[in-house]
Order: structure tokens, then sequence, then C-alpha cells
């Protein structure tokens, strides 16, 4: 059994800055892909950044030169900081990753999701 468990979100005025962690646990013999998605109110869920297991990331346009994603192998933990923050930038922000469990089987799992809320 794995679980995806996030921290980090908040409250945040605009042009502030906040930092996500997403921590995966369990069975776990190897992690691939590592990204956070979000889903503001209303609309579909989005990719917002990714990062693979040799460090290699992608991002949303929307987020370019803001948004850095990173991870520690080690922790098995991957993470999202967030500068110059924006308004559209409220959502639900959901870990995901892809990785290998015990038995050898591949599987992605979601986090439950943390809200990142920025209003002044």
């Amino acid at each position: 059994q794995v679980q995806l468990v996030e921290s980090g979100g908040g409250l945040v005025q605009p042009g502030g800055s906040l930092r996500l962690s997403c921590a995966a646990s369990g069975s776990i013999f190897s992690i691939n892909t590592m990204d956070w998605y979000r889903q503001a109110p209303g609309k579909q869920r989005e990719l917002v950044a990714a990062i693979t297991g040799a460090g290699s990331t992608n991002y949303a346009d929307s987020v370019k030169g803001r948004f850095t994603i990173s991870r520690d192998n080690a922790k098995n933990t991957v993470y999202l900081q967030m500068n110059s923050l924006k308004p559209e930038d409220t959502a639900v922000y959901y870990c995901n990753a892809d990785l290998v469990v015990t038995t050898g089987r591949s599987f992605r799992y979601w986090g439950q999701g943390t809200q990142v809320t920025v209003s002044s």
C-alpha cells in the first residue's frame, strides 16, 4: 500500500510565496515521474509541473519563471516552490506519482490535495 501526503498549502497574499511538499510512503520500489496538478473551482484539473527521476522538469506556461519543482529521492518527496503568487493560482493542488511497488507492478497514485488560496 502506498500513500502520498501533501502539506504546505494555505492563504497567501498576491505576490507571496508558498512551498508545497508531497511525501510518498509504503511499499515503494522506485518512483519515476512526480507531478503537481491543480484544480480550481469549475475548471478541469491541469498539470502544473513535472519532474522525472533523473531531475528533468516541465512546467505549464502559466507558472514558468514563478514555480520550481524539485525532489529528494532519498525521502521520496517532491516539492513545489511557488513565488509571485497570483489570485489565479488559487486551487486545490494535488501530488501525483508514477511508481513501482515492491511486487514489481507500476501504478499512479494521487495525494489528497492541499488548498492554496491567493487573496488580499
